[in-house]
């Protein structure tokens, strides 16, 4: 235990967390940092600790979901809260690009990140094709499974999704008539807005069976499925040319080594005086690796790409970064309302799978919260051109739309 009391004393420096051990000892760590909400933790076996430190990053997710690691005071969004603001990115230190160590896990990460059109829709199914009844339990009423949009940080669910879809569809710069595609559209909600809110037609494609069949009735129930159609194939097999490409939370998914294909095939299927928008997790500084929690048990061949990676890797297919924004802590407050929203639906959830995928839940959403408010992850929004001439040169043209367009 003195290893383990050691590498403890280091972690928790800020704030307050008491742990049992399975052997009646207690340790108080921490200096009471009132901005933190206190955590007491107990551990119910002895080999806990040690297996805890041999993988942390896997292990302490897993100690928890198997019930060997139990949350007595606060829960596990407070304790992953404490642990993540004991190490903000902000105060981390500086690694060089330049060192072998960082090409080498670079290189190992870079491996798992290899998807073909089989393994591309394989890690799909493994996250969207979960029960249809989970993603109602916790997301907005559209089903945006992506970060809202707070101009408030007060602002409920559905208000910010609301907000998110006018953002972009700000930034598309939309005209009646046009064609546009989604590329990763989800339950349909964004197509559906597009159509609903500037007159266009578009298509929508996915690589999850259950969130077609779901969009292609929303589209039926809105009386538009002539003009909003969903297809089940991969980006790289479509053809045809678009006016508008909007791309919402799928780039998360496209894998470093495919960034150069999948930016020459949205060259190949924009209109030469198109606009497309792109908004992805993304992370801060320079490229890394995805944690071994997330691969494992959430999205299998995921990677949050550096902004220098996506912009690299758009260069080579000459389409033009013509805005690029950066949404800090947007995610955070929506993550913040699924977790709230999960622990509401605790007893449903745990009927649909069992205690443990709960646990499995919970602990995903509270890491992924605490990553947008101390880590290293954030959003980028960016919209990209192949003619220099196609929008104003100004981007007042933005906010003007914003306000007026339909929530």
């Amino acid at each position: 235990m003195s290893l383990f009391e050691k590498f403890a004393g280091h972690l928790f420096k800020r704030g307050r967390i008491t742990i049992h051990t399975a052997d009646g000892k207690t340790y108080n760590l921490g200096d009471g940092d009132p901005a933190l909400k206190p955590v007491t933790i107990r551990f119910l076996d002895k080999g806990v600790p040690a297996y805890i430190g041999r993988n942390p990053h896997l292990h302490a997710a897993e100690a928890f979901m198997d019930g060997r690691l139990v949350i007595e005071q606060g829960d596990i969004r407070d304790l992953v809260d404490l642990v993540r603001a004991n190490g903000k990115w902000e105060e981390g230190r500086i690694t060089l690009r330049g060192t072998f160590m960082h090409h080498a896990k670079n290189l190992i990460a870079g491996s798992k990140r290899i998807n073909d059109r089989v393994r591309s829709k394989k890690n799909v199914a493994h996250h969207y094709d979960l029960n249809d009844r989970l993603y109602d339990l916790f997301l907005d009423r559209d089903r945006q499974y992506s970060c809202a949009y707070f101009t408030d940080p007060a602002n409920d669910l559905d208000t910010a999704q609301a907000d998110k879809k006018a953002h972009i569809a700000a930034k598309l710069h939309l005209k009646s008539g046009q064609k546009v595609l989604d590329i990763g559209c989800g339950w349909g909600g964004m197509a559906l807005y597009l159509n609903r809110v500037a007159d266009v037609d578009v298509l929508g494609i996915t690589l999850s069976e259950e969130q077609l069949k779901v969009a292609r009735r929303r589209a039926e129930e809105a009386g538009v499925a002539d003009r909003v159609k969903f297809e089940l194939i991969d980006y790289r097999n479509l053809t045809g040319t678009f006016d508008r490409i909007v791309s919402v939370g799928m780039f998360e998914h496209v894998g470093v080594p495919h960034y150069e294909e999948f930016f020459l095939k949205c060259r190949d299927l924009l209109a030469t005086d198109g606009v497309m928008l792109l908004h992805t997790i993304g992370r801060l500084g320079v490229p890394g690796k995805t944690d071994a929690f997330t691969l494992k048990y959430i999205f299998p061949g995921g990677y949050n790409p550096a902004l220098s990676e996506i912009v690299a890797a758009s260069q080579v297919a000459k389409l033009m970064a013509s805005d690029v924004e950066m949404l800090r802590m947007h995610y955070g407050h929506t993550l913040d309302h699924w977790y709230d929203r999960t622990v509401a639906a605790k007893d449903a959830i745990i009927a649909l799978y069992d205690e443990r995928f709960y646990r499995m839940w919970t602990f995903y959403l509270s890491g992924a919260r605490a990553a947008f408010f101390h880590g290293n992850l954030c959003n980028y929004q960016i919209q990209y051109i192949r003619d220099r001439a196609t929008l104003p040169i100004t981007r007042d043209y933005m906010a003007e739309t914003e306000k007026w367009l339909p929530r």
